[in-house]
């Protein structure tokens, strides 16, 4: 019973995300909001997540890669968001509206693309294909499956967080697809809940820093940015030294791999 309420919470939880996205693709359509692109890219953040642990099902194969097409295909676009948005807040309305133009098209070419009405499709047949699916049944696999992805991403951050050589851009992407798939399965993540707030402030600041690493490089490339760079330049070695503090502290609540291995 247990086993199958938590295949049932499964498939559902993937059906109300496909809810959202579609009322996020509509104002993003519409036009009606500032946060439109924002939730969008956080329902398929999430239906990625739930789906990454089952990888290797084949009836999940195409869903994923719709989904992943849609990230890459929106990342720009919520970059500029980004940066304009940090432009107004700098009093560089000028620099900030010279840029609206470009984004209002490219949200044109987001709600047109080709990648989202393939995403709508396969979310629409996924619920029948996963219900044949091996895993679609109320086995104990499903769960078993899970765990055991949960536990193999946090060994990932894990060796990440501890060896200070590791590629901070690739670290930054682990802690967030850690605390991605620990959101998607909590009762099934091997992290006690200090960590999970520790995980959270790691990704706030890894964020940050990465933000002004990326428009220290578009200074570089887009003329008009120039003014801003020295402090972007700064602004970033702080928010890396931010990072370096949250990151120690993250280390210090993850479980190592000889608890792991219990």
């Amino acid at each position: 019973m247990e086993q199958g309420m938590f295949l049932d919470k499964y498939v559902a939880e993937i059906q109300n995300l496909t809810a959202v996205l579609r009322d996020a693709y509509r104002r993003l359509d519409e036009n009606t909001d500032d946060e439109a692109l924002h939730d969008l890219r956080i329902a398929v953040r999430r239906i990625r997540s739930l789906l990454g642990p089952l990888g290797s099902l084949p009836e999940n194969q195409a869903l994923r890669e719709a989904a992943a097409e849609v990230g890459r295909l929106t990342t720009p676009t919520r970059d500029l968001e980004v940066l304009i948005a940090e432009l107004d807040q700098r009093g560089y309305s000028a620099l900030a509206d010279g840029r609206r133009k470009l984004l209002q098209a490219e949200y044109r070419d987001i709600v047109q693309a080709p990648e989202l009405q393939r995403l709508f499709a396969e979310l629409k047949q996924w619920p029948a294909a996963f219900a044949r699916s091996d895993l679609g049944g109320d086995s104990p696999e499903l769960k078993r499956i899970i765990g055991k992805a949960l536990n193999r991403q946090v060994r990932k951050l894990y060796a990440g967080v501890t060896d200070a050589e590791f590629d901070r851009h690739k670290l930054r992407i682990l802690v967030k697809r850690t605390r991605y798939i620990t959101d998607a399965f909590p009762s099934l993540s091997p992290l006690p809940a200090v960590a999970t707030t520790s995980l959270k402030k790691a990704q706030s600041a890894l964020g940050g820093w990465h933000d002004h690493y990326q428009w220290c490089l578009r200074g570089q490339q887009e003329v008009d940015l120039e003014p801003l760079v020295k402090g972007w330049s700064k602004a970033q070695k702080e928010e890396l030294k931010a990072a370096e503090a949250a990151l120690k502290k993250l280390a210090n609540t993850l479980p190592s791999e000889h608890a792991m291995n219990k």
